[in-house]
C-alpha cells in the first residue's frame, strides 16, 4: 500500500510516473484475461474427467450418464411412452406391408380375370349381334305374314270439299230424299268427330219472328253440345232453328223458303242442313208445308205424308220446358202399379173427317166401295160402352167443359190446360192417344203433346191408328213403352189393358219414363237426340265423354311406410297367387269403327239382364235402337281411352274376367293430415294396387313439411274446386282402370280383405262389392222410408266407404244421374254413397254384394267423423225419401247373399283339393 503510494505521488510528481502507471494498466488486462481462459477453458475439461471417472466408479446398473447397452434407455420413466409409440408403430407398418403385397397379388390376379372378361364381352357382343339379327329377321316375317292374312287398317284421308262445291245430282222427285241421293258423305268422314255448324238465327230476317223461350234455349243447348264448331268450312252439318214462331202468320212462305236459299252455306239445295221448327204450343201450325227445303232434313212435331220423307226427315218431341228443368217432386211415383183409372181420354174433334177429306180415302172405302166414313164415331162408342159397362173405372170425355185448345183439321183439340190434363193423367193407368181422322195427318203438335204429357207422369201410352210417326220412330223401339194399335181394334183395346201383367205393366212405365227424361224432358235433350239419330244414320262413332281433368297438388315423397308395425295388419289369410307386376293401366277400349247397323237390332232377349235402364251422356244421348243396352251411342270412356266408343257393347262385357288387372284407391279427405298418413301407409305392399288417387276436399292446402309415404305406387293428390262428397265418384282421368277402391281416409282395412273383395268383385264387375252393408226400411206409422244401420244378415245397400265399382258408374254419377240428387248431397253434405248405391240398382236391377264378416272398419282412435252427429242419420232418411221421388220408385233390393273367405282358413290337403263356390 505505501508502495502503491509512492509510486502513485512520484508518477504524479514527474514524467516516469506517467510511464509506471501505463504499465501497471497492462498487467491488469492480461492478469483478468488470463484467469478468463482457465475458467472457461480447464473448469469444463475437468467437469468432463469427473463425471467420467464418476460413472465407471459406480455400479453398472445405477450409470446416471454415458452410453447405456440394448433397451436400458427406455427404463426411464419419461420415455416410457414413446417406446410404445414406436413399437406400434413398426408393428403397423410391417402389417401394411404384407397388406400391400397381398393387394399386389390381387391385382395381378384381378388384371388377369379383366382381360379374360374383355374376352367374353367381345364375344357377348357378337352373339348379341347375331340374336338382334335373328329378332329383326324374325319380326319383318312376321309382318309379312300378317300383311298376307290382314288387311291394312288406316284412317280415311279427311276430305273438306271447296265452299262452292258442285253438289249432288238432283233426285227425280221431291219426295224421293235419302241419304244416299241427299246427303254429302264426304263432308263427314268417320274421323271427322262430327262437327256442327249452327246458325245464329238473330243474323236472319226471320230470326226476330222466333219465339224468345225457344229461341234462347236452343242458342244455350248449342253453345254446350260437344259436337258444335264455330268453323264452317269442315262442318259435317249445318242447322237451323226457324220456329216456333210467335205469329205465324207473319212470315209467309215464300218468304221463309227466300231466306232459307240466302243462307252462307246453303249451296243452292240446302244439302247437309238441318232445318228445325221446335213446337212449344199445342196449336203450332205446320210452319214448313208450302216451304221447299231442297236436300235439306226437316225437324218437327208436325208432319203431312206428302211432306214427310223416311228416314231422312225427323219427327220431333215438343219443346214443354223450354227454360227450365222438370220438377221431379211433381212428377208421380211410379208405383202402386194400378192407378185409380184403367184408361182415360179426354179431346174434342172441332172439324168433322167428312169435311177434311177431299182426296184421301179410308180403309173402309178401299175394302168396302162405301163412301168416305168417319171410323172415330165407332171409336167414341166403343169407349163409352166400357165405361158405362162399371168393369173397370174409366174417364172418357169428347166435350170440352171449357173451348179447347186450337187444333189443325180431324185432329183431337187437347181439353184443359196443362196442370188439369196431368192431374188425370197421374191417375191414369193407361192413357188414349186417338190419331187425326184424316191418314194424310202423320203426326200433329198435339198428338206429340199428349205422348210427351203420358210418359212424364207415367201413364203408359196406347195409341189408336198405325199410320202415325212417332218421335224417332225409325230408330225408338215404342213397343217397349206404348201399344200401338190399328183403329179396328179399338173393340179389343180393355181386353188387351186388362190382359197386361203388373211386371210388364211396370217395365213398360219405366221405360217410357227412360225415354222421356232421355230424349224429350228438356232442350238439350231434343237437340242432342236429333244430332245423336243423324250421327248414327251415317255410322260416325259417338265423341268420347270428357273426363274430369285432375289438377295434381304437389307434394314430397320419401317418408319409408312401413316403419310403424302397427300398421303391418294385413291378415294371415292365403289367398293364392297374386299379381306383382308394376302398375299398369287396364287396356282401353278399342272398338269405336265397328259398330254397323246389323248390331242396333239385337234381341232385347239377348241382353245380358235389364240394361235397357243405362241412362245416357248429356252430350250424346242413347240412340233409340240401342236402348235396348242404353247407354250405346253415349261415347263413355271407361278406361280413360279411345276415341269414342260404344256404349252398348261396353256393358255387354259387364262381368267378364280378364287375366291381369289391377285397381285405383280413391280416397277422400278432407285436413286430417295425420289420418290420412297413417290410411296410406296401410296399403303399402298392397297387391293389385294401381295408384292412389287422393281427393283434397278442403281449400286450404297441405301443409308444406308433409312427407308423404312412399309406398311402391304412385299417390296423386288431387285439388277440388269445392268441398264437395260428389269429388268422391268424379270420373279423373288420373284412373287409369276400370276398378276403382272407395275408401275414406279413417277406414281400417286388412290386404287379404282388400284382396278378396277385388276378386269378388272381378266376377260381379256389374254391382258394387264392398265391406259395410246397410240396408231401409218402410215406417208405418209415417209412410215413409228410412235407413237403418242396425247389424242384420239382410241388406240392401254398401257404403261406397270401402267398396269397389266401376269406372262407369262414376260418369254416370257425375254426368247423367239427375242434378238434383248431387244438389241434395251438397245440401246436407251426406248420401252420397246412398246415391251410388240408388244409381246401380237402378241400373242393373241386383243389389250390391258384401264381402267378409266384419260391420265396423274404422281405425281406432281416429277423429270423430261426421257419421257421429246426430243429425247424420235423421239427413239420411231425408235422403232416401227424395231419391224415391226423383227415381219414382224404390230402386234398392234386398238381399242376404254375403260372401266370406271363410274357405280360405281351411287347409286341405294337396291330394284333396277341390273347387268350392263361396257362400
Amino acid at each position: 500500500m505505501t508502495g502503491y503510494t509512492m509510486l502513485r505521488n512520484g508518477a504524479v510528481g514527474n514524467g516516469g510516473q506517467t510511464c509506471m502507471l501505463r504499465w501497471s494498466n497492462r498487467i491488469r488486462l492480461t492478469w483478468l484475461s488470463f484467469t478468463l481462459f482457465i475458467i472457461l477453458v480447464f473448469f469444463p475439461l475437468i467437469a468432463h474427467y469427473y463425471l467420467t471417472t464418476l460413472d465407471e466408479a459406480d455400479e453398472a446398473g445405477k450409470r446416471i450418464f454415458g452410453p447405456r447397452a440394448g433397451n436400458e434407455l427406455c427404463e426411464v420413466k419419461h420415455v416410457l411412452d414413446l417406446c410404445r409409440i414406436r413399437e406400434s408403430v413398426s408393428e403397423e407398418l410391417l402389417q401394411l406391408e404384407a397388406k400391400r403385397q397381398e393387394l399386389n397379388s390381387e391385382i395381378a390376379k384381378l388384371n388377369l380375370k379383366i382381360e379374360a372378361c374383355k374376352k367374353s364381352i367381345e364375344n357377348a357382343k357378337q352373339d348379341l349381334l347375331q340374336l338382334k339379327n335373328v329378332i329383326s329377321q324374325t319380326e319383318h316375317s312376321y309382318k309379312e305374314l300378317m300383311a298376307q292374312n290382314q288387311p291394312k287398317l288406316s284412317l280415311p284421308i279427311r276430305l273438306l270439299p271447296d265452299k262452292d262445291d258442285a253438289g249432288l245430282p238432283p233426285p227425280k222427285v221431291t219426295r224421293g230424299c235419302r241419304l244416299h241421293n241427299c246427303f254429302d258423305y264426304s263432308r263427314c268422314p268417320l274421323t271427322s268427330g262430327f262437327p256442327v255448324y249452327v246458325y245464329d238465327s238473330d243474323q236472319f230476317a226471320f230470326g226476330s219472328y222466333l219465339d224468345p223461350l225457344v229461341k234462347q234455349a236452343f242458342q244455350a243447348t248449342a253453345r254446350a253440345n260437344v259436337y258444335v264448331t264455330e268453323n264452317a268450312d269442315i262442318a259435317c252439318l249445318y242447322v237451323m232453328l226457324v220456329g216456333e214462331l210467335q205469329e205465324p202468320a207473319l212470315l209467309r212462305p215464300a218468304e221463309l223458303e227466300k231466306q232459307l236459299y240466302s243462307l252462307p252455306y246453303w249451296r243452292t239445295d240446302g244439302h247437309n242442313h238441318v232445318v228445325i221448327n221446335l213446337s212449344r204450343k199445342s196449336d203450332t201450325q205446320n210452319l214448313l208445308y208450302n216451304v221447299s227445303t231442297g236436300r235439306a232434313m226437316v225437324a218437327q212435331s208436325t208432319f203431312y205424308a206428302a211432306q214427310y220423307r223416311p228416314g231422312f226427315d225427323l219427327v220431333v218431341s215438343p219443346l214443354v220446358h223450354a227454360m227450365s228443368e222438370p220438377n221431379f217432386m211433381e212428377i208421380p211415383p211410379q208405383v202402386p202399379v194400378k192407378r185409380k183409372y184403367l184408361f182415360t181420354f179426354q179431346g174434342e174433334k172441332i172439324e168433322s173427317l167428312r169435311s177434311s177429306l177431299q182426296e184421301a180415302r179410308s180403309f173402309e172405302e178401299e175394302m168396302e166401295g162405301d163412301p168416305p166414313a168417319d171410323y172415330d164415331d165407332r171409336i167414341i162408342a166403343t169407349l163409352k160402352a166400357v165405361q158405362d159397362s162399371k168393369l173397370d173405372q174409366v174417364l172418357v170425355e169428347f166435350t170440352c167443359k171449357n173451348p179447347p185448345r186450337a187444333s189443325l183439321p180431324t185432329e183431337w183439340a187437347l181439353c184443359g190446360a196443362r196442370e188439369e190434363r196431368l192431374a188425370v193423367l197421374k191417375l191414369s193407368t193407361f192413357a188414349l192417344i186417338i190419331t187425326p181422322g184424316d191418314p194424310r195427318l202423320l203426326i200433329s203438335a198435339g198428338g206429340a203433346t199428349r205422348l210427351f204429357e203420358a210418359l212424364e207422369v207415367g201413364a203408359v201410352p196406347v195409341v189408336l191408328g198405325e199410320q202415325v210417326q212417332l218421335p224417332y220412330q225409325d230408330v225408338l223401339q215404342w213397343s217397349e213403352a206404348a201399344l200401338v194399335l190399328p183403329k179396328p181394334r179399338v173393340t179389343e183395346v180393355h181386353f188387351l189393358l186388362r190382359s197386361l201383367s203388373d211386371s210388364d205393366l211396370l217395365a213398360m212405365r219405366r221405360q217410357g219414363r227412360f225415354l222421356w227424361e232421355t230424349y224429350f224432358s228438356t232442350a238439350d235433350s231434343i237437340f242432342s237426340t236429333v244430332l245423336a239419330v243423324i250421327r248414327t244414320r251415317i255410322q260416325i262413332p259417338a265423341a268420347p265423354i270428357q273426363e274430369e281433368a285432375a289438377a295434381e297438388i304437389p307434394h314430397r315423397s320419401g317418408k319409408a311406410a312401413g316403419t310403424d308395425p302397427n300398421m303391418a295388419d294385413n291378415g294371415d289369410l292365403d289367398l293364392g297367387p297374386v299379381e306383382t307386376e308394376p302398375p299398369y293401366a287396364s287396356p282401353r277400349y278399342l272398338r269405336n269403327f265397328t259398330l254397323t247397323v246389323t248390331d242396333l237390332y239385337r234381341s232385347w232377349n239377348s241382353a245380358p239382364g235389364p240394361f235397357h235402364l243405362f241412362p245416357h251422356t248429356p252430350f250424346d244421348p242413347v240412340l233409340p235402337s240401342e236402348a235396348k243396352f242404353l247407354g250405346s251411342g253415349t261415347g263413355f270412356r271407361p278406361i280413360g281411352g279411345g276415341s269414342g266408343g260404344s256404349g252398348k257393347e261396353f256393358q255387354a262385357a259387364l262381368g267378364g274376367n280378364v287375366p291381369r288387372e289391377q285397381f285405383t284407391v280413391v280416397m277422400l279427405t278432407y285436413e286430417r293430415e295425420e289420418v290420412l298418413m297413417n290410411s296410406l301407409e296401410r296399403l303399402n305392399g298392397l297387391p293389385y294396387l294401381n295408384k292412389v288417387v287422393v281427393v283434397w276436399n278442403s281449400p286450404k292446402l297441405p301443409s308444406e313439411d308433409l312427407l308423404w309415404p312412399d309406398i311402391g305406387v304412385p299417390i296423386m293428390v288431387v285439388r277440388t274446386e269445392k268441398n264437395s262428397l260428389n269429388n268422391r265418384f268424379l270420373p279423373w282421368n288420373e284412373i287409369e282402370t276400370e276398378a276403382i277402391l272407395s275408401i275414406d281416409d279413417d277406414a281400417h282395412l286388412r290386404h287379404d280383405e282388400i284382396m278378396f273383395g277385388f276378386r269378388v268383385w272381378r266376377e260381379a264387375r256389374d254391382r258394387i262389392v264392398g265391406f259395410p252393408g246397410r240396408y231401409h226400411a218402410w215406417d208405418i206409422p209415417h209412410q215413409s222410408w228410412l235407413y237403418n244401420s242396425n247389424y242384420s244378415c239382410e241388406l240392401s245397400m254398401v257404403l261406397t266407404g270401402a267398396a269397389f265399382f266401376h269406372k262407369y258408374y262414376a260418369y254416370l254419377y257425375s254426368y247423367v244421374m239427375p242434378q238434383a240428387i248431387r244438389d241434395m248431397v251438397d245440401e246436407y253434405i251426406n248420401c252420397e254413397d246412398i246415391a251410388m248405391n240408388f244409381l246401380v240398382s237402378h241400373i242393373t236391377r241386383k243389389p250390391p254384394i258384401k264381402v267378409t264378416s266384419r260391420w265396423t272398419f274404422r281405425c281406432p282412435g281416429c277423429p270423430q267423423a261426421l257419421s257421429h252427429d246426430d243429425s247424420h242419420f235423421h239427413e239420411r232418411h231425408k235422403c232416401i225419401n227424395f231419391f224415391v221421388k226423383v227415381y219414382g220408385y224404390m230402386p234398392l233390393l234386398y238381399t242376404q247373399f254375403r260372401v266370406d273367405s271363410v274357405l280360405f282358413k281351411t287347409r286341405l290337403p294337396h291330394d284333396k283339393t277341390k273347387c268350392f263356390k263361396f257362400i
